[in-house]
């Protein structure tokens, strides 16, 4: 490994794992999405939904960390793809790619934005445009300095939720685990498809190890690693933290939620935390949420701009953005872009007047979960065909499980287009249509891919190189503008 490589490739599997569980924003998620889930899904089978939507993943990460240790780029679905269905599959897996981190990190900006307004008064503008600026340092920097504080975060809040928990065993025994969350009539009621769409949107951000497959020693053992890691830790967490609520609520609080108010469902976690723990940890559950928000602007950010930099890298976005800073060494160009849209995206919803939590939060990130289940289950499928092709490898690792993985991702695309107003909380037609959005950027990059194809052939052949590392850590600017 050259010098440049050693100088960035600080990232080890524990702090990837950080990253990566970040990005799923635990905290946020049992707050916000859970309570919804609870009224909207099935009920009390809550627990076993994200038991469900793990073994999918599971089953998923089998292929994904394969392909992991065969390919590294920092392209992650991207990459995979073109290597499984093809270079203009993957022109088209970038454009979603890029659409649906950057939909994922301004919905999660604009729900800081709401929920510090929320609790603070502060303007919830001004308080999205502070975040937007600290992420925006940060992500500009190397990415270990993010690590660092993403480690933090997380920490804080999984421990805050773990002192629920403990709260609530002690005070309910093992009876905070009622086994009717598992029976079957409960878990397969009509409500489980709302509930799988919300289960499979709070883990997204797993996947995004492989981003990082540049930044380790060992990829080929690191990435793998830690994409087990983070889909067994969020699982765990999330079916643990639920079941104890449906234990501490009863089974008759969990089905009475479908008849409160909004604001009565989002208080659940809080007036359990001030019952089962204290009132200061119920204050405390405020703050953290607003940090847990700002983990995942800054997980995402991170992957949004990682795909940039390695399509700029390659071409097929301006080459500008495939820079690496002489100094940190981080996708700084693609960062500062990433930046951009934030800003550009939230003036727009304040020059409107639009609600941030039902305007923003809930649309940009049930748009962003879209296109990211979406890139999973492609990555899925070329999983299977690149070692159909190529050979190699376990065939349950290589073809049995992704492809069970890819049926459970597709059935969740389905499920995520079918219900997206469920996710959007609003009957907006504009608002609800935005997963069309994702056929146009398809068709585009169809076209694109094919002027690549035959007026830059150069470009076209170099798309998702399995040998960009050796390129990028050699002579980083003469060799991409060699290119």
């Amino acid at each position: 490994m050259s010098e440049g490589a050693r100088e960035r490739a600080t990232l080890s599997t524990p702090k990837i794992v950080f990253i990566v569980v970040a990005a799923a924003a635990p905290l946020a998620a049992i707050v916000g999405s859970v309570p919804l889930m609870f009224s909207r899904g099935n009920g009390i089978g809550v627990p076993a939904a994200f038991i469900c939507a793990a073994l999918t993943l599971v089953l998923f990460a089998f292929g994904y960390a394969a392909m992991a240790r065969r390919v590294v780029n920092t392209g992650a679905f991207y990459t995979y793809i073109a290597h499984g269905l093809g270079k203009r599959a993957s022109v088209v897996a970038a454009f979603v790619a890029v659409i649906a981190y950057n939909a994922q990190t301004v919905g999660i900006i604009g729900g800081f934005g709401f929920f510090t307004q929320l609790g603070t008064k502060i303007p919830w503008g001004v308080a999205a445009l502070v975040a937007i600026a600290f992420v925006g340092v940060l992500g500009y920097r190397n990415v270990d300095v993010s690590a660092r504080v993403l480690a933090v975060l997380m920490l804080l809040e999984m421990a805050l939720l773990g002192l629920l928990d403990i709260g609530i065993i002690a005070k309910h025994g093992i009876h905070s685990f009622p086994l009717s969350s598992v029976s079957p009539h409960v878990v397969f009621s009509a409500g489980l498809p709302v509930a799988l769409l919300f289960a499979f949107s709070c883990f997204i951000g797993f996947e995004s190890a492989a981003l990082y497959a540049e930044e380790t020693r060992n990829p080929d053992r690191t990435i793998p690693r830690a994409t087990y890691a983070a889909i067994t830790l969020i699982g765990i967490f999330y079916s643990l933290t639920t079941w104890a609520a449906v234990g501490a609520e009863g089974a008759d609080g969990i089905n009475a939620l479908h008849q409160q108010t909004s604001d009565q469902i989002g208080q659940l976690f809080f007036d359990l935390m001030k019952q089962y723990v204290g009132g200061w940890a119920s204050a405390l559950m405020g703050l953290m949420v607003l940090t847990s928000l700002v983990a995942a602007i800054l997980a995402t950010h991170n992957a949004a701009a990682r795909y940039m930099f390695a399509l700029g890298r390659e071409r097929v976005l301006p080459n500008r953005l495939g820079r690496l800073h002489v100094k940190h060494l981080s996708p700084h160009a693609a960062s500062l872009t990433q930046t951009a849209v934030n800003l550009v995206i939230v003036a727009v919803f304040l020059i409107a007047g639009l609600d941030p939590y039902i305007g923003l939060a809930s649309s940009m990130i049930g748009f962003g979960t879209t296109g990211i289940v979406l890139l999973q289950a492609g990555a899925a499928i070329a999983v299977v065909a690149y070692f159909k092709r190529n050979g190699g490898g376990h065939w349950f690792r290589t073809t049995l499980a992704p492809s069970i993985g890819a049926v459970g991702l597709l059935t969740a695309v389905v499920l995520t287009a079918t219900h997206f107003s469920v996710l959007t909380n609003s009957s907006s037609p504009i608002l609800n249509l935005l997963p069309v959005v994702y056929l146009f950027a398809a068709v585009a990059a169809i076209w694109h891919g094919a002027y690549l194809k035959s007026r830059r052939p150069d470009i076209f052949a170099g798309i998702a190189s399995n040998e960009m590392r050796d390129i990028l850590l050699g002579n980083k600017e003469d060799q991409t503008d060699a290119r």
